[in-house]
């Protein structure tokens, strides 16, 4: 029956059957009226149109409006109260069922500028222009397309079952996650005022290192914070075959980039986590001319606030001094860029714990793993961390079931594309029905009534 999970085949009698065997073999956790998934088989077709809709019509962070529209059409379908355009192009939809707890479920929109080379039927050969007129490629490569379809998926379930919960749902279709800082514009605009305040906050994320079908939990810490840094290196220009009457900023840029690795390894505790990579070195128009410039682009990743100054401090002596040792004639400016730093995500180890219990016993304990935290950052924790309520992020399988074995026979798994990869595609219909599944028990774990006994 597990493969059938995974390989999304799972018809309401098998949920049942499933959910009586995990509470007749042991009490791993409250079991909760599994009655809204027995729909999940009638629904997912939409789903899977709607997926790949979204997945061959992706848009940038700061420019998904088409998605939005989609998102609030669909939301407005379902009955929810729905308004557009918080904090960009952010979409919230109210869908109220008496008293009870708010819980918000969040599904981020964006997509990323690279070209797609899946070969997938529905691939995306979309181009679009960037928030600054830059045309370029796009692709759902972070799963974000599945992250929406779920959450439309679970809703869809809650709405036609509202017998089997109590409460408001608050559903948050999110821009600008990919290094845009939307989910504080989405909290700036009054995402708290003008809507419930939520009683407890469930995000998912994709995973590359699971099978389809498989839900991994953390408690405490799950992505690392985030920041990003912007170095401008200040040299004198001049001819190629006369470097000897310039300061040449790519020599100075090649050695900061070359000594900033050593903060890692030489100046942070070998027992915390932090990651320093420069991403983007820009200097030069043609070979023969020694520029006036160079810029570095660096993510920063880090779990701990001292350890997170330590490492900010030590990139900005380390460029001054290469800098002053090359002779620069101008300080080097070291900048981070407005909204672009992202918060610690941290799951509440209570409410991890509840969620982690309940989804053993109603899906099976075998389905359910517990997972390390990553070096990857994601603006989710902004949501528990202002609104300071208990939240959790999922992360959950999408890698076709025997092509995963076969990657872990062979010691290959790491090869595997990852979020951000051009060959990046969840294999669709296990990962659609595993969010809808870890969005809707949630719910219902929070907002519900126990099965009957």
């Amino acid at each position: 029956m597990l493969s059938m999970i995974a390989k999304g085949r799972l018809t309401g009698w098998m949920v049942a059957a499933l959910v009586c065997a995990a509470a007749s073999r042991v009490a791993v956790g409250r079991v909760v009226s599994n009655a809204p998934l027995n729909g999940l088989d009638a629904l997912y077709p939409k789903l899977s149109a709607l997926y790949q809709h979204l997945h061959q019509n992706p848009e940038l962070s700061l420019c998904e409006e088409k998605t939005a529209a989609k998102m609030a059409e669909q939301l407005r379908t379902i009955g929810c109260e729905v308004t557009e355009k918080i904090g960009g192009h952010g979409v919230v939809g109210v869908l109220r069922n008496g008293e009870g707890p708010v819980v918000l479920l969040r599904a981020d929109m964006d997509a990323l500028p690279i070209e797609e080379k899946t070969g997938a039927a529905y691939a995306s050969k979309a181009r679009m222009k960037n928030h600054l007129g830059e045309e370029m490629p796009v692709m759902h490569a972070c799963g974000h397309d599945v992250h929406m379809t779920s959450l439309v998926g679970a809703a869809t379930l809650l709405s036609q079952n509202k017998d089997a919960w109590k409460g408001t749902l608050l559903l948050i279709c999110q821009p600008a996650e990919e290094g845009f800082a939307g989910a504080k514009a989405m909290v700036k605009d009054g995402l708290f005022e003008k809507f419930p305040k939520p009683d407890f906050c469930i995000g998912l994320h994709v995973d590359s290192r699971m099978p389809a079908g498989q839900i991994g939990v953390t408690s405490g810490p799950v992505f690392a914070s985030s920041d990003s840094v912007d170095i401008t290196v200040y040299g004198v220009g001049g001819h190629g075959s006369a470097p000897h009457y310039t300061v040449d900023p790519i020599v100075i840029a090649s050695r900061i980039v070359t000594t900033l690795q050593t903060i890692v390894s030489r100046e942070v505790d070998p027992l915390d986590a932090a990651v320093v990579t420069v991403g983007t070195f820009h200097a030069g128009t043609k070979r023969n001319i020694i520029s006036d410039e160079a810029k570095l682009e660096l993510t920063v990743r880090t779990y701990k606030p001292e350890t997170r100054k330590r490492v900010m401090d030590s990139i900005v002596r380390i460029v001054k001094a290469e800098a002053m040792a090359a002779g620069a004639v101008k300080e080097p400016v070291v900048k981070q860029p407005d909204g672009e730093g992202y918060y610690m995500v941290v799951n509440d180890p209570s409410l991890t714990d509840r969620l982690a219990r309940m989804l053993e016993g109603s899906v099976g304990k075998e389905r359910v793993q517990k997972i390390e935290p990553v070096m990857g950052s994601e603006d989710f924790g902004v949501y528990g961390t202002v609104a300071k309520v208990p939240s959790i992020q999922f992360r959950f399988g999408m890698v076709n079931e025997a092509v995963f074995a076969d990657a872990k026979a062979k010691g290959r798994t790491l090869l595997l594309p990852t979020p951000h990869s051009a060959r990046f595609l969840p294999d669709q219909e296990p990962s659609i029905r595993t969010g809808v599944t870890i969005f809707t028990l949630s719910a219902l774990e929070l907002m519900g009534q126990p099965a009957a006994k």
